[in-house]
Parts: structure tokens; sequence; C-alpha cells
């Protein structure tokens, strides 16, 4: 009996422990469709992303010339010619790759340009959100953006007004 007193008292002040805790949402699509930095370092990104990729797609129209241009004299080349033509082709074909590694790999250009673009808005979003968590006393913090198995949230705990006003946006 002493027992399954002592076990309900733990659920009880476990379920007062629970209820105790705050929790709090922000929409990191909304804080940063209001943060103008973040508009202009996007734009910066489109347009070098779009200057790269013109650069990749002339590249491979002219690998795809190289090769169609191969295909209708192949019958006039000799062997020798042949083989130097195909060695061409497949050389300019790994200058292409090298290339789309070195502007869109993993550790590509254009990381490294979000990266030192996005990083430090993102970095202040953070440290906005650190300092609204501290100030209101909140445990937790969900991205209801990427958030994919919250189903429901009541309005009234979301944050991201509070977080847009600490970053100076206040609507």
């Amino acid at each position: 009996m002493k027992k399954f007193f002592l076990a309900l008292g733990l659920l009880l002040g476990s379920f007062a422990f629970a209820n105790a805790q705050k929790f709090a949402l922000i929409d990191m699509e909304y804080l940063l469709k209001n943060i103008p930095a973040y508009e202009t370092a996007n734009e910066q990104l489109n347009q070098v992303s779009k200057k790269w990729q013109a650069e990749v797609d002339a590249k491979q129209t002219e690998i795809q010339n190289k090769y169609k241009n191969y295909q209708t004299e192949a019958v006039f080349l000799s062997e020798e010619m042949k083989t130097k033509r195909e060695n061409e082709i497949v050389a300019a074909e790994k200058e292409l790759q090298e290339l789309r590694r070195k502007y869109f790999g993993s550790d590509g250009e254009l990381f490294k340009k979000r990266e030192s673009l996005i990083k430090p808005i993102q970095d202040e979003i953070y440290n906005a959100v650190k300092d609204v968590c501290d100030d209101k006393g909140y445990q937790l913090i969900l991205d209801r953006a990427s958030g994919n198995n919250i189903i429901f949230a009541s309005p009234k705990i979301d944050i991201s007004d509070d977080v847009l006003a600490k970053l100076g946006y206040s609507k």
C-alpha cells in the first residue's frame, strides 16, 4: 500500500512538473520574410547562382556541339583523330563536372557565399530567440515552419513578433 501511494505521489509530482514548463513557437519563414537583409542576401545568391549556372550551361552546350561535330565527322577521321577527339570530349566533360562541383558542390562557392551572407542573419535570429526565451522563461522553442508534425498550435504561444521586435523589426 505504501508503494502504491509513493508511486501515485511521484506520478502526480511529475505531472505538476510537466505543467510548469513553458513552450513557445516561432515561424522562421515569417521571421526571414520580415528581415530586409535576408531578402537582399537571397537576391544576391540568386544572381550569383544564375550567373554560374549560365556558365555551366554554356560549357555543356559547347561539349554537346563538340560531340555532334565528332559524330558527323567520325566517318572521315582516322583512328588517331577519332581517339584525339574522344579524349578532348572526355576531358571537357571532366572540366564541366569539376566546374559544377566548384560552384554547386557541398563545399562549393555557392555554399560558401550562402554561409557568408545568411549565417550572420540566422545567428542574429538565434540570439534574439534566446534572449526572448530567457526574458519570458521558456524551456522549449519550436519552429512552426519546419515542424511538419505540429498539427495545431495556438497563436497565443507564437513569439515570432516578439523576436522581430527584439531584432528591431517590429510591426
